[in-house]
């Protein structure tokens, strides 16, 4: 069976706040567990060595990880002055990896980071996204459901998961729907119900069961919540501030080899999906077809944007960090986008490697 998230609870608004607990305690010992700077330069002025480093991944090694294995592949974290770097598959909360060590860096999204942030305080930062728009959305079928405009969700029957409520009922609230003009039914993860009709509608990711729909030929019709009242970055990449103050360096050097990586992925999506099923993922039973169409989604409407044009991948403009703090403030948390963000070492990238700017014109 093809892996998906109706075979594996995957991160999302709610899912990482069941184990705020845990990522309390774990917080608790990060003094005991963060290094210091493993910068090593040398004095004759060679590349500085920074050993071996790890990224917690949230969710298993599909193509959502495409610029990684490039980065890893072509050899950019070598040239970047890693030993290696252990790209760590999910399922997982990759706040928990960061808080207790266990990852340098993890990928996740501002809204489960920023949630650990809100309620607990953890010392936690999101450095650059690789999503400039947030993949969820409430997908339909064109001869059920067909859920076009959100005057169309009314007198539906919308499938959403445990994991997913909070920001199902924060899209409600900031589109000002009424809860009973529409029913919410709770639902796992398996969207066929959907297929086979039994629901109008299933809380969804662009980037997979869309896919699925579309691969079967049953004309998915998407309501994508960044552009109906619910804008967040995605895929963002999520570190201590103890790193940021400590290891600024050897972040610094991750950030410079994942943009390299994902400049090849966007400019070569097929490719990508290639080395995705191929060599990161086989263990996953996966489809190229599904990759290929994932690698293209992402490359032509999630990574690249104006602001991203304009500023480089992983950009995210003050107005982006807002529209992510206003999501946040809409699931009921309060929260600042200096608490959140700190896009300081991204410009220091740019500043320092102005090349990386110009990912658009790769061969």
């Amino acid at each position: 069976m093809t892996a998906s998230r109706g075979t594996f609870i995957h991160r999302s608004a709610t899912r990482v706040a069941r184990g705020v607990a845990v990522v309390a305690l774990l917080a608790l010992s990060l003094s005991a567990c963060a290094g210091g700077d493993a910068n090593v330069a040398g004095a004759d002025g060679a590349t500085t060595s920074f050993g071996d480093a790890s990224i917690q991944f949230s969710w298993i090694k599909n193509a959502e990880f495409m610029g990684e294995y490039l980065a890893d592949e072509n050899g950019y974290f070598t040239d970047a002055g890693f030993d290696t770097v252990d790209m760590i598959e999910g399922p997982a909360s990759i706040e928990a990896a960061v808080l207790s060590g266990n990852a340098d860096m993890g990928i996740g999204n501002a809204i489960s980071t920023g949630t650990i942030v809100a309620n607990e305080g953890a010392p936690l930062k999101i450095i650059g996204a690789t999503y400039q728009k947030n993949p969820y959305t409430i997908l339909s079928l064109a001869d059920k459901g067909n859920i076009v405009t959100l005057d169309d969700l009314k007198g539906k029957t919308i499938g959403v998961q445990a994991s997913n409520l909070s920001l199902w009922e924060a899209f409600l609230k900031v589109n000002n729907i009424d809860e009973s003009s529409l029913t919410t039914l709770p639902v796992q993860y398996d969207p066929t119900a959907l297929f086979t009709g039994e629901v109008d509608g299933w809380f969804s990711y662009l980037t997979n069961e869309s896919i699925d729909a579309e691969l079967n030929g049953l004309n998915p019709v998407n309501l994508p919540l960044a552009d109906f009242g619910l804008p967040f970055v995605s895929e963002t990449f999520t570190v201590t501030d103890d790193a940021i103050r400590n290891d600024r360096e050897k972040l610094k050097a991750l950030l410079v080899a994942e943009i390299r990586g994902w400049t090849d992925a966007i400019n070569d999506p097929a490719a990508a999906a290639k080395l995705t099923v191929d060599t990161y993922g086989p263990t996953f039973d996966l489809s190229i077809e599904k990759e290929t169409r994932q690698a293209e989604i992402q490359s032509s409407d999630l990574v690249v944007s104006s602001e991203t044009l304009a500023n480089g991948l992983f950009s995210i403009s003050t107005d982006l960090q807002e529209q992510s703090i206003d999501t946040l403030t809409a699931t009921g948390l309060t929260i600042t986008a200096n608490q959140l963000f700190d896009l300081s070492l991204l410009a220091e990238v740019y500043a320092e490697n102005p090349d990386l700017l110009a990912y658009g014109n790769q061969p």
